[in-house]
């Protein structure tokens, strides 16, 4: 049996980087920033903070990118031999393409927020009135897409600990009685 414990660690530490980071700048970066002393310093403060977060997110991406696929190689027995292995591979990747795309969309929306670096603002997330309307309209986007790449994340991850149970030896005889069985 080939272990797969480098493969897991990069699974594990790169989603847990993607989702907690995503997690706590929703938290607290974006309402922290409307502590700043005027509207024209928050905008600036948020998008200071993403854009130091923007490449160790794609570090932490990657890293989780390369174990999953790394892991998904070493169970290809066990997905075509074990019922439920298969589903549960299927849920996570459609999943991970979801977070991926939320990611990348917030990115995209991130990058219109922070082309101005006096962007008038009350959070990282909410426009003032005299926010311009293009950042207005992507920082509206924003406070909902920072919730959602948690979410999606945050699946990912009770999938994980799903699929941390079909390796249980019990689960894997019974999966592979259950598709002999038919």
């Amino acid at each position: 049996m080939v272990r797969h414990t480098i493969l897991h660690a990069m699974h594990d530490v790169g989603l847990a980087a993607w989702f907690g980071g995503t997690l706590a700048n929703a938290i607290s970066l974006n309402p922290a920033a409307g502590a700043a002393t005027d509207s024209r310093s928050t905008g600036a403060v948020a998008n200071v903070g993403w854009n130091r977060w923007t490449p160790i997110n794609a570090a932490a991406i990657g890293l989780h990118l390369v174990g999953s696929a790394g892991l998904l190689a070493g169970n290809m027995p066990r997905l075509k031999a074990q019922q439920g292995v298969l589903a549960m591979s299927l849920a996570k990747t459609a999943l991970t393409a979801a977070a991926l795309g939320a990611t990348a969309y917030g990115r995209a929306l991130g990058t219109k927020v922070s082309k101005r670096e006096d962007l008038p603002a009350e959070s990282g997330t909410e426009p003032t009135a005299s926010t311009p309307p293009d950042a207005a309209t992507a920082q509206r986007q924003l406070s909902m897409v920072q919730w959602t790449i948690p979410a999606l994340t945050g699946a990912i991850e009770v999938i994980s600990a799903y699929a941390s149970e079909q390796q249980r030896a019990t689960e894997v005889h019974k999966g592979i009685l259950n598709r002999l069985m038919g």
